[in-house]
């Protein structure tokens, strides 16, 4: 078995790297080690070696978006799984294997023994993801963070106060969409579009706790246009998974496609990477991903908050109300 750890030297903390490379120093088994320099190059390092058509276990070392590269890279390889080593400042996939995550999976000789499981990968427009696809307002805020965080003097805190600002107060949260999902359509002013296969995006939000990357099935809400007020009140109550409580406000859908379209250009979020159209496609991707993890880490489902205040868990069944 061949072990790669590509390693994004940008991702985190200075010290980060240092305190890897320590452990890597440590370790009782072989391994290889290689550096990411520009955009693009885990995607290739992680092709590569897939490619080889040895047996591999590639080790994302970064953040959400150097997973997302490895993911892209190493995707539909039945000789090949992947992991991430969270190394970097956001790793919201992570965070579906408990509170605990920077512990269990830096943790390398149980990670390098762990067992693997095929995940789900959503494909919106050709770009593969394996946790959230986000097309609203959501996703027009990520997306502003990263121009506010190549400010000076800006924090990372200060580029989201800004983009949120911008995009809520100053530009307004809806924009027009069309969206089909599975035989529903909408049409109209539109505040958030979420599709996961992981549960956690944006830092703190957890919009489906139900949500299993090994399912087939992608968790989709749409949020129509809200007012201002209203949309401050329902936000922490979407951040923690608590939807069905509001099915007035918030459509759910549970399948395998959703399609949106706009005479205006969207934002689409993938996994934190950014892309730009007037139409995407959001779908199950026919290719999985084997992933690995340490024998002590689980993501099984959390119990929703709404099983608790309700008496039960509700259906997975398809709905979308309108």
């Amino acid at each position: 078995m061949r072990h790669l750890f590509i390693i994004n030297p940008a991702a985190g903390k200075k010290e980060s790297t240092a305190r890897l490379e320590q452990l890597l120093a440590n370790l009782s088994f072989d391994h290889e080690v290689a550096y990411t320099r520009k955009e693009g190059d885990a995607q290739r390092i992680a092709r590569e070696a897939a490619d080889s058509g040895e047996r591999v276990r590639i080790y994302a070392c970064g953040g959400d978006g150097t997973l997302n590269e490895v993911v892209n890279g190493a995707a539909g390889r039945e000789n090949a799984a992947i992991t991430c080593v969270p190394k970097g400042t956001g790793n919201d996939f992570l965070k579906i294997f408990g509170a605990d995550y920077r512990e269990l999976f830096y943790d390398l000789e149980a990670l390098a023994g762990g067992p693997q499981t095929a995940f789900d990968l959503i494909d919106c427009n050709g770009k593969l993801g394996i946790d959230v696809v986000c097309a609203g307002v959501d996703a027009r805020i990520a997306a502003d963070v990263h121009r506010y965080k190549n400010w000076p003097l800006v924090s990372g805190m200060g580029a989201y106060i800004l983009a949120l600002m911008e995009n809520v107060l100053i530009k307004g949260i809806a924009r027009p969409m069309a969206v089909r999902m599975g035989e529903r359509d909408w049409s109209g002013d539109t505040a958030v579009l979420c599709v996961c296969n992981g549960r956690h995006y944006g830092g703190g939000f957890m919009p489906v706790p139900e949500a299993m990357p090994d399912d087939g099935v992608l968790d989709m809400l749409l949020i129509p246009k809200v007012s201002l007020f209203t949309f401050a009140r329902l936000v922490g109550k979407y951040a923690r998974g608590l939807y069905r409580q509001y099915p007035e406000l918030i459509f759910h859908y549970h399948g395998g496609r959703v399609d949106c379209a706009s005479e205006e250009e969207m934002t689409a979020v993938v996994d934190g990477e950014v892309m730009r159209d007037t139409r995407f496609t959001i779908r199950l991707s026919e290719k999985k991903v084997n992933f690995f993890y340490p024998a002590r880490a689980g993501y099984g489902a959390p119990l929703p908050e709404v099983a608790i205040a309700g008496g039960q868990r509700g259906p997975r069944e398809d709905s979308l109300v309108s």
